[in-house]
């Protein structure tokens, strides 16, 4: 896991597995944001099966699915509202990192 650090409260990572939770916990993070929608590939784990981990782990889970290339205002309201509401530090995860990257820099640019 690449965890890359953004922000104080906010880190991007690529595709997690609920196996990886334990270490994501472990690195202090209270939240988990998935800005990758269910099925891109065959084999990445669902955000449900995730969601499970994270739960059952004491964190917080939101699931925001942002399609890649796609970003809308909407992505970007909701993931401000997230980052508003849940307990930080926020871990957000897509396939790579970049969409959960740009739907931040388009918060702090929306913020002016």
């Amino acid at each position: 896991m690449d965890i890359r650090q953004i922000s104080e409260d906010y880190s991007v990572t690529g595709q997690i597995a609920p196996e990886d939770i334990k270490q994501i916990s472990d690195a202090g993070f209270k939240s988990v944001i998935c800005n990758r929608p269910d099925g891109e590939q065959p084999d990445q784990p669902g955000n449900d099966a995730v969601r499970n981990a994270v739960e059952a782990a004491g964190l917080t889970f939101r699931y925001i699915p942002v399609i890649s290339g796609q970003m809308t205002a909407e992505n970007v309201a909701e993931q401000a509202s997230a980052l508003a509401e849940l307990p930080a530090p926020v871990l957000a995860y897509c396939r790579s990192g970049t969409r959960c990257t740009n739907l931040f820099i388009a918060i702090q640019q929306s913020k002016g």
